[in-house]
């Protein structure tokens, strides 16, 4: 199972592109039960991965997938890659857990809202940045994530953006966000100019 965790964060986004494009006439179960399906489907993935590693010797329980040579720019090098250890596992079972349940959740929740079909694209577009938060191996993914989980933030806050309370709401959360994104940019750059690297298993050793 370890050898297809490129699906848990696949399935979150694929549920993304079929709702945004594929759902418009289709019924609210429809609409609710595919993003609801496909966070369910990253979750039963993620406890197939975390049964897997618990049968593995405890300094063994360190597996990295590399999909594809993301950045290289002269010394700098950024792979988009994945780094699967007790750590991240944990975190990934939290955020299809529990994300699964809020999608369940909301498809009551939302019932009858005229926005039910942008709320569950913008659900499915959070676990899926939420999910490379956690799961890449290298700082810079990692802040891929952490923009994409801070724009959600911003989308569902404000998600009734007719209303000015919800819609100001929505711009603070933004604007404090950028606020740490600063700090973050300026750690990364530190760390690649001290260590010449950016990806965790080699820094670990440091």
């Amino acid at each position: 199972m370890l050898d297809l965790v490129f699906l848990i964060p696949f399935f979150p986004l694929l549920g993304v592109v079929i709702n945004t494009f594929l759902t418009r006439r289709f019924s609210e179960k429809i609409v609710g039960g595919l993003g609801s399906a496909m966070i369910g489907l990253s979750f039963v993935f993620t406890c197939g991965a975390f049964f897997e590693m618990l049968g593995m010797a405890p300094e063994a329980r360190r597996y990295e997938l590399e999909l594809f040579s993301w950045i290289a720019a002269g010394k700098f090098e950024a792979a988009a890659a994945f780094l699967i250890d007790p750590l991240s596992l944990v975190m990934m079972l939290v955020v299809t857990g529990v994300s699964f349940l809020i999608h369940i959740y909301s498809v009551g929740y939302m019932h009858g809202d005229k926005g039910f079909r942008r709320y569950f694209v913008y659900l499915n577009l959070f676990v899926f940045f939420m999910l490379l938060l956690v799961m890449g191996n290298n700082f810079l993914l990692m802040f891929v994530g952490w923009e994409g989980v801070g724009l959600c933030s911003y989308l569902l806050i404000g998600f009734w953006y007719t209303e000015d309370a919800k819609a100001t709401a929505g711009k603070k959360a933004f604007i404090v966000n950028r606020i740490g994104d600063f700090g973050f940019l300026i750690a990364i750059f530190l760390i690649w100019t001290t260590f010449g690297t950016v990806q965790f298993s080699k820094l670990i050793p440091m």
